[in-house]
């Protein structure tokens, strides 16, 4: 195997938040001011951007991976369903800055912008021997520590990864809110809430502002960077009055409250609005290419079953050390509630968050992992950070 990196050395980035301030957590805007929706670049959370080849029988894989650090155990982060490595960004510049670690981030097969052959295996067999691919392109034979981190199908994908001994200096795992019961019964609506989210954008500063008020993502630090690798631009321009329509027009309803806040009141102020709102309309006539999203999760649907039955025992029989974040008590299920009790597993709720819990609350994830880490003498602490728990 051969490795094809692509290195970008930039600057450091800036300072993080005093701890206990959630980076991207909503705030109320004053009257007059409005939340920025701009991207932001990968460059702001990560040191190096590569694209790692793996030779298969027929192909050569290319896995787009963000990196920091050269020392300390290495933080494998994993991705959920149609999410990218850029899911991570603001959780890896907070825990890179408070423990000794290298954080990777992994785009999985046939998201983000790693590019594959047989982009629409995604089984989990292909996806974990994917894993122990790009580690031993990474690091050849002999692979520094390694702690596997997944989030939803991300996080099946660590356990089946740990459980086929795909990586041979394997510290431990941390599973973020994927539960074997709680999966499966979400199965089947998955296809009802996939056909309920707009095809299309009409721009990426439009896909950021819906994954925001839609809830999908509730920290807008987070969305800036993370929604460019969940979207694309379509590849033919469309007239766009059908674009997203409903969501535009709950935005124009928005700003529409917001300059009501501001006092526009009279028999001025209404026209103006009127006008205000026959320009935004006026806009959705303009030809654009619009954004879709990258892949197509909803044809992933055999692949289902496969990442989730038989998870909490695949889980609970790793021996290494294993911890569990969960947005709620709630989606425990029988197998793990009875490993929880029997002191199998570490188990961490972090209430307030929705299922993206390592957007929501990055800062909140990333004390639960660097806590688990020292505590069983996988790392260090640095930058004054202080586990919060009594047991460290």
């Amino acid at each position: 195997m051969e490795k094809n990196l692509h290195l970008n050395r930039l600057p450091s980035r800036p300072p993080l938040p005093a701890r206990g301030i959630q980076s991207g957590s909503k705030m109320r805007m004053g009257p007059g001011r409005k939340r920025d929706f701009s991207p932001v670049p990968w460059s702001q959370y990560f040191e190096n951007m590569e694209d790692v080849e793996v030779e298969n029988e027929t192909s050569t894989d290319s896995f787009r991976i963000y990196s920091s650090g050269s020392e300390g155990p290495v933080l494998l982060l994993l991705h959920g369903g149609g999410h990218s490595a850029l899911s991570w960004a603001v959780f890896s510049a907070v825990i890179f800055n408070w423990i000794k670690c290298r954080v990777v981030a992994v785009d999985l097969r046939a998201h983000g912008d790693t590019t594959v052959n047989n982009s629409e295996d995604l089984s989990a067999e292909t996806m974990s021997k994917d894993i122990g691919k790009v580690i031993e392109a990474l690091y050849g034979e002999n692979p520094p520590p390694i702690m596997l981190i997944g989030h939803s199908m991300g996080g099946a994908i660590a356990v089946h990864t740990a459980a086929a001994n795909l990586v041979p200096s394997l510290l431990g795992i941390c599973v973020i809110d994927v539960v074997e019961g709680t999966a499966m019964d979400a199965l089947n609506s998955m296809q009802n809430f996939l056909r309920s989210r707009p095809k299309t954008f009409k721009s990426l500063e439009n896909a950021i502002e819906w994954s925001v008020k839609s809830g999908q993502i509730r920290n807008l630090e987070s969305a800036r960077v993370s929604m460019g690798g969940q979207v694309k631009k379509c590849e033919d321009p469309v007239s766009s009055p059908g674009i997203s329509k409903t969501i535009i027009e709950g935005i124009i309803e928005e700003e529409e409250e917001e300059e009501e806040a501001e006092g526009e009141g009279g028999e001025h102020g209404n026209e103006g609005e009127s006008n205000n709102k026959r320009k935004k309309e006026d806009d959705l006539e303009v030809k654009e290419c619009p954004y879709t999203w990258r892949i197509e999760l909803a044809k992933t649907e055999k692949y289902w079953d496969g990442w989730f039955r038989g998870l909490s025992s695949l889980f609970l029989s790793c021996s290494v050390p294993k911890l569990l974040l969960l947005a709620g008590v709630d989606r425990l299920d029988k197998d793990l509630t009875i490993g929880q009790m029997q002191g199998k597993f570490q188990m961490q709720v972090l209430p307030q968050c929705g299922h993206a819990v390592h957007e929501d609350a990055p800062e909140k994830v990333a004390e639960a992992l660097a806590t688990f880490m020292v505590r069983h003498k996988f790392t260090e602490t640095k930058g004054g950070f202080q586990c919060m728990f009594p047991a460290c």
